[in-house]
């Protein structure tokens, strides 16, 4: 369903960054890495504090991500990472129990999920680990049951993107909560994202295709 314009926003991690900064929405701390100014990683370690996430701008399903604790981890998980990409993002480690999916479609908020990290991992996905514990356990609610600051951040997120189905990652501590990522796309898989709305959610998406194809049809750009 998303335009390749919101394809090209959500997989760049670097234009996500900017784009929060520059709208003065809840994020960690963050700044970029660049592979031909290898002097600056100590002072970013600095400003940052360790410990560290670093990600490629278009890493998904949590690879492309390493969490660093000490300046050598630092240098050598950034010189894996530059084989990649020339440009990395250094961000602030911010731990919690899940993170919160708020689905976003044409504006609206139509389904919430926690995603709990892997068992005795820091990410969802542990990708060294074996069997079920390769990915959390995950918990849908309706809309409303979430909290209202993690729905209204996630909105003002997605409505920067644009008005397709969008999967808005966030965490919450406190009164403080972040973006982590908006995903293009997202998952609706059956048992999970669809578990409070069952089969509504399937017929929201439906409908909306229905009324872009009829818009399409009448002229009107989709």
């Amino acid at each position: 369903m998303d335009d390749s314009t919101s394809i090209l926003r959500c997989t760049n991690k670097v234009y996500l960054t900017d784009l929060l900064k520059s709208h003065d929405l809840g994020m960690p701390r963050t700044e970029i890495l660049y592979k031909d100014r290898p002097e600056e990683l100590q002072h970013v370690a600095t400003r940052l504090g360790f410990p560290l996430v670093l990600k490629v701008p278009d890493g998904c399903f949590s690879r492309g991500v390493i969490k660093v604790s000490t300046p050598e981890e630092m240098h050598t998980a950034t010189t894996q990472l530059y084989e990649h990409s020339v440009l990395l993002l250094a961000q602030k480690f911010f731990y919690t129990e899940y993170d919160w999916r708020i689905g976003i479609l044409n504006r609206k908020p139509i389904f919430a999920c926690q995603y709990f990290m892997s068992k005795g991992h820091w990410q969802i996905y542990n990708h060294k680990a074996i069997g079920a514990e390769v990915i959390g356990e995950c918990r849908t609610l309706a809309v409303h049951e979430a909290p209202r600051a993690v729905v209204e951040l996630a909105l003002k997120t997605a409505n920067l993107i644009g008005d397709g189905l969008y999967g808005v990652d966030l965490k919450q501590s406190g009164d403080q909560v972040v973006v982590i990522e908006v995903n293009d796309n997202p998952n609706l898989d059956a048992g999970i994202e669809d578990a409070y709305l069952q089969d509504d959610l399937y017929s929201l998406v439906l409908e909306e295709f229905v009324r872009r194809l009829e818009l399409k049809r009448l002229g009107q750009a989709w």
